[in-house]
């Protein structure tokens, strides 16, 4: 669950390039897949997804920038960028001398879209909860060994949390959405989980002892909802409730969040419209939707 940290300080969010692709057009050329360019040690793997998350977090790098920031020789970052660029996954802009994501990135960011399927209702069950709340609203599903963000409805005037981005997928401990998933796990599996992933702090309100996260999981399956005051990001309160199969499994969450001033006496009035956003969003679920 963990990511490169390119540059100083937590970074959560990569920039995007919005193109638009054919991928099914003969035109499109056939682009060999980055494991098809060559037998690529993985220590060289490794080191070419650190050099296309820097580009993607810099929106761009020249060489040299590469090179400084990664503590690669200038030979290895062309040999890891020629790679990456014949894979579509960069591109050379000679001219300005720096690299930048390629149109492959774009395909990849599709298929992840398609592969979360957030349907149209259950897009809707979040909109519905922005509106009626003046807050951000997200749908998170737990997926593989992960808690990811799959669809986010804000505004100008209700922002989302700016690193709880589509495909967010960390501090598991110190989210809403992410303490109700780890309610509905097993002790097992939460120590699995826990011990893979850890417990870092954010904040100072955030919780990193074993057995303070404990009590506090068991008061939020007790009541079925979870808060998290100003334990990830500063300035801002989020609260979540589970999003169960028809077994009963909890398999995501719908979460809010608000600016911490903005929260005043509004936690039971918010508490319902998250139950009632849970259960419908529980209901499309074991509707296949």
């Amino acid at each position: 669950m963990s990511h490169a940290t390119l540059t100083a300080g937590p970074v959560f969010t990569a920039h995007t390039v919005a193109v638009s692709v054919d991928v099914d057009s003969p035109a499109q050329r056939a682009v060999p897949m980055l494991a098809e360019v060559s037998a690529v040690p993985s220590s060289s793997t490794l080191k070419a997804l650190s050099l296309l998350e820097l580009v993607a977090q810099n929106g761009g790098a020249s060489a040299t920038e590469i090179k400084d920031t990664l503590g690669f020789s200038l030979p290895t970052v062309y040999r890891l960028a020629q790679l990456l660029v014949d894979a579509d996954y960069l591109v050379h802009l000679r001219e300005e001398r720096r690299f930048e994501l390629g149109y492959k990135v774009h395909e990849l960011g599709r298929a992840l879209h398609q592969q979360l399927g957030v349907s149209p209702p259950m897009r809707a069950v979040v909109q519905a909860l922005h509106e009626a709340g003046d807050v951000a609203a997200y749908f998170a599903v737990y997926r593989g060994t992960d808690v990811v963000v799959a669809h986010v409805a804000d505004s100008a005037w209700a922002q989302r949390i700016r690193p709880l981005e589509f495909g967010f997928h960390e501090a598991t401990h110190a989210t809403a959405f992410g303490k109700i998933i780890l309610a509905g796990m097993s002790v097992e599996e939460r120590d699995s989980f826990l011990d893979a992933n850890g417990m870092p702090a954010f904040t100072d309100a955030t919780i990193t002892s074993r057995a303070e996260l404990e009590r506090h999981l068991e008061r939020v399956r007790l009541r079925g909802v979870a808060w998290e005051r100003e334990e990830f990001v500063p300035g801002h309160t989020c609260a979540a409730v589970g999003v169960r199969s028809a077994s009963g499994e909890v398999i995501g969450a719908v979460a809010l969040s608000l600016e911490s001033p903005r929260l005043g006496h509004r936690s039971d009035e918010l508490e319902r419209l998250l139950r009632g956003a849970g259960a419908r969003a529980s209901h499309l679920v074991r509707r296949g939707r």
